[in-house]
């Protein structure tokens, strides 16, 4: 993957977010996925987004919803 590249494909976002291309296929139709932009037929990725979309979903524990990370910040 050319880190220089501002736009990843579905195959190299997935790469680089540990992930299966299928799940990001997935979670783009159920709108639970990082957002992408379309230019004509071909979906792509910028890696801002990507790391945002994974941020979202830090947890201290599997019991976690969400809110103990919330509740403390920008602390990790």
């Amino acid at each position: 993957m050319n880190d220089e590249r501002k736009y990843l494909s579905t195959r190299e976002a997935a790469e680089y977010l540990g992930l299966s291309p299928r799940t990001l296929d997935r979670y783009r139709v159920s709108g639970d996925g990082p957002v992408f932009h379309r230019f004509g037929g071909r979906v792509r990725y910028t890696r801002s987004d990507l790391d945002a979309w994974a941020e979202k979903r830090r947890r201290a524990s599997t019991a976690d919803d969400g809110s103990v990370l919330a509740g403390r910040g920008a602390a990790r």
